[in-house]
């Protein structure tokens, strides 16, 4: 009895061990996953970094007011950014520069009126990413620079912002655009929204992303997606 009251207690000691062993092991495997995550999050970080300060210094060479190409799956729209609006200018020249437009989609397009996007969240096909479309943006506002002479012009290029009671400054959106389809329809909208950019070419590409198939809340039923956006050659 004895014998069996030793084998009894080794094998408790030794269940014991194995317990600890394994709660280690599982500290361990959390660590080292945190630790991956930190890495991939921190090379991130360094990759858009790196990105923004070869913008920065590709924007030193730009003229007054640059031209850029919204390359989408429809076709191309040429852009040309007004000099009189330049925290919207550069705002717009850092972020496509540095590929922050790449891939986003137009996630709100209204036939006879005007077609938005540069929403970050776009990027999330899932069912809770996709409800969220039209929030997103880099965490900041630019402030507004209505200019009387810039109008909303079929093919303006103006920045989407939220509505006066929540926004009474009318701060714009740090990266969400538009581009205006029917300048009667967005006629009302001169001097409530800044305007900084106009459409050289491709009006053509604006009205056929305008009349796409869209759902109940104006999202296309299938993605129009903005593949880069980049500097006119």
């Amino acid at each position: 009895m004895k014998h069996k009251i030793i084998i009894a207690a080794g094998c408790i000691v030794l269940a014991a061990i194995a317990a600890g062993c394994g709660g280690r092991s599982k500290k361990a495997d959390a660590a080292a996953a945190d630790a991956a995550l930190k890495a991939e999050q921190d090379s991130i970080a360094a990759l858009a970094a790196d990105k923004q300060k070869k913008a920065e210094e590709i924007m030193k060479t730009l003229p007054e007011e640059p031209v850029f190409d919204i390359v989408t799956n429809m076709g191309t729209i040429k852009v040309k950014l007004y000099s009189k609006t330049p925290k919207h200018r550069d705002n717009f020249e850092k972020l496509a520069l540095s590929g922050y437009y790449d891939g986003l989609l137009f996630h709100r397009v209204i036939d006879g009126f005007m077609i938005q996007g540069g929403d970050p969240n776009t990027r999330d096909k899932s069912p809770e990413g996709i409800a969220k479309y039209g929030q997103g943006g880099p965490g900041y506002t630019v402030p507004a620079e209505f200019i009387p002479e810039y109008r909303h012009k079929k093919g303006a290029l103006a920045a989407a912002r939220r509505g006066d009671a929540a926004n009474p400054m009318k701060e714009s959106s740090g990266s969400q655009f538009y581009l205006v389809q029917d300048e009667n329809a967005c006629a009302q909208l001169d001097g409530a929204y800044t305007v900084y950019g106009e459409t050289i070419e491709g009006l053509d590409v604006i009205d056929r992303i305008a009349i796409v198939a869209t759902d109940g809340r104006d999202r296309p039923v299938s993605d129009v997606v903005i593949k880069k956006i980049m500097l006119d050659k």
